[in-house]
């Protein structure tokens, strides 16, 4: 009986990592650096640790869950299936890199204790997003993330980041409400309704496909406003106005991710591959995803501020995870939910170098980034990496995401994926490739040729360098092991094999 107990408090304990962090930050004075940056790094360190023993546990065949009855016929649920484990080991990770990051970034910054405060309640949101167990769960943790989002990005508090706030706010409170009509909407045609339970709607079908598919059509719209699905990715852009960290928590860990997964969850663990089949509902996804795809990219070329060019790529990226949710295939699965970590090394490291060039430099132009290679080698390595990375050169991660993605287009029948993923390729390598010939082989204006390299004392912080080299190599290491037991691609693949196969 203890055992049960213990693995029913697992959950729980998951989230408190973070959430007791974040009550112990708020109370803290501004000055109080050192133990903000203890409490910080203990809670993401046990975070990390949990999730391992939640790995070793399922890999052992141990179940995890936690239910609480919320209303009559309704229940909070945490539970820990192989999507949601996926999803909890990419959030840790990066949480873990995004906190040192941030350290070191807000260093002698104004409202440390508010930020981290609500960075950790961020972080506490999106792991109860992953482990949510039925839709009113999912929900809840939804609504939450955005509003402990919303205060980093207005974190400046200036006139751009109050209307870059606000933008997010508005597609996030209508995308929500969206969500809120779907999700009662279900409850009433078909009842308490959980994840990875397909039996209530497989018996609605026969007098309530067109109900199905209506439901499906607002799920997918209200998810697909923190996805950045064309049309619905307007507020991305406007919000690269907060600190690098919290683009690096919204591009790659929390806010968009989660719109992703919630996408993920939807098609694979509440509808079922056979049944979304049978509604027809994957095709249409997979042209939305296909349009945003090559959309985005085409946004990103014009961009010269750096951080609105990655801004661009994560709207046209992040759709790679939904192209794969439209092709019903082992591998095309495979590739989607695979993507879910390799979007995150690689848009996180990106991010993260951003960051440094400019708090460094006070570099945040592509125009102005004239052989900042040669001030800061290590940073700049890192953003190569993973910018080889977003365009799909072996042996990077982005290699192996576009490689599945394209063998599950031919294995489902659907060419057409092939012609849609070498048009993004030739697209990110335009906007992509100019970046990495300006850092490296053009000289920094006014310098003559011939004359020794620049200083490289810009790189002496370890909170600010080691996040991104860690990260940068990560997508190298995570494309060379792919073949590995426990490569997140393996994983992927164990798990598309049950979608498939259910």
């Amino acid at each position: 009986m203890a055992e049960l107990d213990l693995n029913a408090a697992l959950p729980v304990l998951l989230l408190l990592t973070s959430l007791v962090p974040a009550g112990i930050i708020f109370l803290l004075a501004e000055e109080q650096e050192r133990t903000r940056r203890v409490v910080n790094m203990a809670g993401a360190l046990a975070k990390v640790v949990l999730t391992g023993v939640l790995i070793a546990g399922v890999l052992g065949g141990a179940e995890y869950e936690w239910r609480r009855a919320l209303l009559p016929g309704i229940d909070l649920v945490l539970r820990v299936d192989p999507i949601p484990l996926l999803f909890v080991t990419l959030s840790s990770i990066l949480w873990l890199t995004t906190t040192v990051y941030a350290i070191g970034y807000l260093e002698k910054g104004q409202r440390r204790s508010r930020f981290f405060g609500f960075f950790s309640l961020c972080v506490t949101a999106t792991i109860g997003i992953a482990l949510a167990g039925n839709l009113v769960t999912f929900l809840l943790f939804y609504e939450l993330l955005t509003i402990a989002t919303y205060p980093l990005v207005v974190h400046q508090g200036d006139r751009k980041a109050l209307i870059g706030g606000r933008a997010y706010l508005l597609y996030s409170v209508t995308g929500g409400a969206v969500l809120l009509v779907a999700i009662a909407w279900l409850h009433a045609l078909a009842g308490p309704v959980e994840f990875l339970d397909y039996t209530p709607l497989a018996g609605l079908v026969d007098d309530n496909a067109t109900s199905l598919t209506l439901i499906f059509v607002l799920l997918i719209a209200g998810l697909g406003v923190k996805t950045a699905l064309v049309p619905l990715h307007g507020w991305l852009p406007k919000a690269m106005v907060a600190p690098a960290p919290v683009s690096s928590l919204l591009h790659a860990v929390a806010v968009v991710k989660a719109g992703a997964y919630g996408i993920v969850r939807v098609v694979y663990d509440l509808y079922g591959l056979a049944l979304a089949q049978e509604l027809r509902l994957l095709t249409p996804l997979l042209v939305l995803a296909a349009v945003t795809i090559v959309y985005g990219s085409l946004r990103a070329l014009a961009q010269d501020d750096l951080k609105r060019r990655l801004a661009y790529s994560t709207v046209s990226q992040l759709s790679y995870i939904v192209l794969g949710v439209g092709i019903a295939s082992l591998a095309g699965v495979t590739g989607g939910l695979v993507h879910l970590i390799h979007q995150g090394i690689q848009k996180v490291t990106l991010f993260y170098c951003a960051g440094n060039l400019a708090k460094q430099l006070g570099v945040t132009r592509i125009s102005q980034m004239r052989g900042v290679g040669r001030r800061m080698p290590l940073t700049m390595g890192a953003f190569t990496v993973a910018a080889l990375g977003m365009i799909g050169i072996p042996p990077t991660a982005g290699f192996v995401t576009k490689w599945h993605l394209g063998l599950g287009g031919l294995q489902a029948g659907q060419g057409v994926v092939i012609w849609i993923l070498l048009l993004s390729s030739v697209l990110n390598a335009a906007y992509f490739l100019p970046i990495i010939a300006r850092i490296w082989f053009l000289r920094p204006e006014g310098e003559e040729a011939g004359a020794p390299v620049m200083e490289r004392d810009l790189e002496r912080d370890p909170w600010l360098v080691l996040p991104a080299v860690v990260t940068g190599l990560s997508v190298l290491v995570v494309g060379l092991l792919a073949g590995a037991p426990l490569s997140p691609l393996n994983w992927a693949a164990s798990i598309a094999a049950e979608v498939v196969g259910s």
